[in-house]
C-alpha cells in the first residue's frame, strides 16, 4: 500500500509586526457564518512565523504553511509574498 500523502495547511494573512529576528507576526482573518442569526463576522487570529531572510515588511499579504515547531510559539513558515505594502 502506498501513503497517502499529507497535505500542510496553508493560511493568508496580512502581517502586522517584523520586529523579531527571522519572524513575523501574521493576523489571519475569515468569515464565519453566525449559527442563530445568520449573519457573517469577520474572526481572526495572530500567528508568528518563520521568515528566514527577514524579507517581509508590515502590511505586506503573505502565505504560510504549517511545520514542525520551531519554537514555544512559532509553528508556521513563509512560502512566498503575494503582495507588498505600499512604503509612503
Amino acid at each position: 500500500m502506498s501513503e497517502a500523502k499529507k497535505r500542510t495547511r496553508t493560511l493568508t494573512g496580512r502581517v502586522v509586526s517584523n520586529k523579531m529576528d527571522k519572524s513575523i507576526t501574521v493576523l489571519v482573518e475569515r468569515r464565519v457564518k453566525h449559527p442563530v442569526y445568520g449573519k457573517y463576522m469577520t474572526k481572526s487570529s495572530k500567528v508568528h512565523a518563520h521568515d528566514e531572510k527577514n524579507e517581509c515588511n508590515v502590511g505586506d499579504v503573505v502565505s504560510l504553511s504549517e511545520s514542525k515547531p520551531i519554537s514555544k510559539t512559532k509553528a508556521w513558515q513563509l512560502v512566498s509574498i503575494l503582495e507588498n505594502a505600499l512604503v509612503v
